[in-house]
């Protein structure tokens, strides 16, 4: 936890910090912090986690989290162009860049509202997500005031658009203590290298020193989700990708991503997406 508190430094002599990234690979690691960040992703794909929630991001993709939310966002590693980078926008600031007087006031309902809602995080989509792209994209060219005004005005956006989609589950609660963030780490990479195969709970005791049934309930309290559901969610991500990007069908995409039966991987896949493989796969071909 003390790493991830240091992801995000702002000095004293700012309201905030904007930064551009282009790197190898996003920071795969599991962490939280104190501050807001909004983040939009400039170049890249993989799997994103923030609380108990899980999807595939791309391009595009514009999240907001707020305080003290566990999130982490891993790159896809089997781009054949190696020369692709991890490239997005990520902007941190406290609690405190609209002071607590001025937030308690009227005008600014939306805005307490907006900041309740990212303790879950959110992703911005349609209308709103293409009028912010250019707005946050132009962020780290502002100075001064100019860079105040431009966050103030992204901000004021979100506050009056539905255009949100909340992530994490309202039950989830971060639970992690200093120490717990490199246990987690330790599971989530291990998953991500051999969800292919199976998993047995027994394995991933031994990684983390634990019993079987203490690891159980340790995932469980900290994921708000059984380590099987984990998986499966995992599974289902890489099925996605699968069907869209390598345009597979949707047997090729059951048992490339460690579903041991097609039954199992449709009812799965429906419970996750709301439809058939073959309808997701369909609607993207559409769009």
């Amino acid at each position: 936890m003390k790493t991830a508190l240091r992801k995000s430094p702002i000095p004293k002599t700012h309201a905030f910090v904007v930064q551009k990234l282009k790197q190898p690979i996003f920071d795969p690691n599991w962490h939280f912090h104190p501050e807001y960040q909004l983040f939009m992703v400039l170049n890249g794909k993989g799997t994103r986690f923030i609380g108990d929630h899980v999807e595939q991001f791309q391009e595009g993709d514009i999240t907001f989290t707020g305080p003290n939310l566990p999130h982490l966002w891993k790159s896809d590693m089997d781009q054949p162009d190696q020369k692709i980078k991890a490239e997005g926008i990520v902007v941190y600031f406290d609690h405190d860049f609209i002071s607590a007087p001025l937030l308690h006031k009227e005008e600014y309902i939306r805005l307490r509202q907006l900041f309740k809602k990212s303790l879950r995080g959110f992703k911005v989509v349609g209308a709103t997500a293409k009028s912010l792209r250019k707005k946050i994209a132009d962020l780290p060219t502002l100075e001064g005031f100019d860079s105040v005004l431009g966050l103030l005005q992204i901000l004021n956006i979100l506050a009056k658009t539905e255009d949100l989609n909340l992530l994490a589950s309202s039950g989830y609660t971060n639970t992690l203590r200093e120490g717990d963030t490199e246990r987690m780490n330790r599971v989530y990479a291990h998953v991500m290298k051999h969800f292919k195969r199976k998993l047995p709970i027994s394995e991933m005791a031994q990684l983390t020193n634990m019993t079987p049934t203490s690891f159980s309930r340790y995932f469980k309290t900290h994921a708000n989700k059984t380590f099987s559901e984990f998986v499966s969610e995992i599974r289902i991500g890489h099925a996605c990708k699968l069907l869209i990007d390598k345009k597979m069908n949707p047997s090729q995409a059951c048992y490339q991503s460690g579903f041991r039966t097609l039954s199992n991987f449709n009812r799965q896949f429906k419970i996750a997406t709301s439809i058939t493989p073959s309808a997701y796969k369909q609607r993207y071909r559409m769009n």
